[in-house]
C-alpha cells in the first residue's frame, strides 16, 4: 500500500476591511458540532479572480502557506514567511508560528493590515486573537512546541478561519495531540491543514489519529517534504477517508454538498503568479 501511494504521488507531482465590532462575534464553529451540508468544487481559477457566491478559495502556496479568500476580496495567508510569489499582493491578514523560520517572518511587511503571531512576547503565556472581518472571522488555540530541548508551553497556535459558514482549520506546527480542552476549543472543522512530516511536528500514527478525532470532511496535507511521508499519512488514514491526489493547488469550497464519507485532498504546492 506503501508503495502504491508513493507511485501516485511520483506521478501527481510532474477589499476593504470592516472595522471589529466591540462585541466579539460568537464562533459558529465551536457553537455547532453537528452535522453540516456540504461542497462545492471548482477548479482552474487564478487568485486574482473573484470567489463565487457562497464559497471560499483555499490555494495552496508552499511548504505550511496556504492563501484562503472570500468573495468580498478577504484574504489570508497562514504560516506566513515573507514570500508569496514574485506578484504584487498585500494580503489582509497573516498568521504564524515560531518553531521554525520557515514559519514566520520577522519582518512582515508593514502594509499588512493585520499580523496574528501564534505566540506570546511574554514566553509561555497563551496568545488570544479573535478578529472579526465581517466576512471573515479569525481565532486562535495555542497548543505547546518542542522548543531548546524542552517545552515551550503555548508555543503554537491553531488557526481557525470562519468563511460562508465553513470552518476551516490550520494546524500550523503542532507537536502534541490536543487535549480534549483544546478539541473543545477548536470546535468543528469543515476543512484541516495537516502538517504530514511524519516526524517534525506528530509522527505519522499520532497525526492519524488527530485527523480521525476531528472528524473533518475534507483535509488538506501540508509540511510533507518527500512523497514519503505523504504516502505514509495516506496509508494509515485509507481506511477512515477517500484520497484524491490532484495537480492543481487550489480548490474553491462552499457549504453546500461535503461529502458523505471524508475526503484527503492533496493539492500541489505553487507560488502565487499571474500567469494563468
Amino acid at each position: 500500500m506503501r508503495q502504491f501511494w508513493c507511485a501516485c504521488l511520483i506521478g501527481v507531482l510532474a477589499g476593504p476591511l470592516t472595522a471589529q465590532d466591540t462585541t466579539p462575534r460568537m464562533s459558529h464553529c465551536i457553537a455547532i458540532a453537528g452535522a453540516t451540508p456540504g461542497v462545492d468544487f471548482v477548479h482552474l481559477a487564478g487568485f486574482r479572480d473573484a470567489v463565487p457566491q457562497y464559497s471560499a478559495r483555499i490555494s495552496y502556496v508552499s511548504h505550511s502557506s496556504y492563501l484562503i479568500q472570500t468573495i468580498g476580496g478577504l484574504s489570508a495567508v497562514t504560516d506566513y514567511a515573507g514570500y508569496l510569489g514574485n506578484v504584487d499582493f498585500i494580503p489582509d491578514v497573516v498568521t504564524m508560528n515560531h518553531a521554525h523560520s520557515s514559519h514566520f517572518t520577522g519582518a512582515p511587511d508593514p502594509a499588512i493590515p493585520h499580523v496574528l503571531r501564534g505566540w506570546s512576547d511574554e514566553f509561555g503565556m497563551a496568545v488570544d486573537h479573535h478578529l472579526d472581518l465581517g466576512e471573515m472571522l479569525v481565532r486562535n488555540v495555542s497548543t505547546d512546541i518542542r522548543a531548546m530541548g524542552g517545552v515551550e508551553e503555548n508555543g503554537n497556535s491553531v488557526f481557525v478561519f470562519e468563511v460562508e459558514g465553513l470552518c476551516i482549520g490550520h494546524l500550523g506546527h503542532l507537536h502534541h495531540e490536543p487535549n480534549d480542552a483544546q478539541y473543545a476549543a477548536i470546535g468543528r472543522l469543515d476543512v484541516v491543514m495537516v502538517p504530514v512530516d511524519g516526524g517534525m511536528t506528530l509522527d505519522t500514527d499520532s497525526m492519524v489519529r488527530v485527523v480521525e478525532r476531528l472528524k473533518s470532511s475534507i483535509v488538506l496535507p501540508m509540511h510533507w517534504f518527500s512523497g514519503a511521508s505523504l504516502g505514509w499519512f495516506l496509508e494509515g488514514v485509507a481506511e477512515e477517508f477517500d484520497i484524491d491526489i490532484r495537480r492543481e493547488s487550489e480548490i474553491t469550497l462552499s457549504l453546500r454538498d461535503l461529502p458523505q464519507r471524508p475526503t484527503v485532498i492533496v493539492l500541489q504546492p505553487a507560488y502565487l503568479s499571474d500567469a494563468n
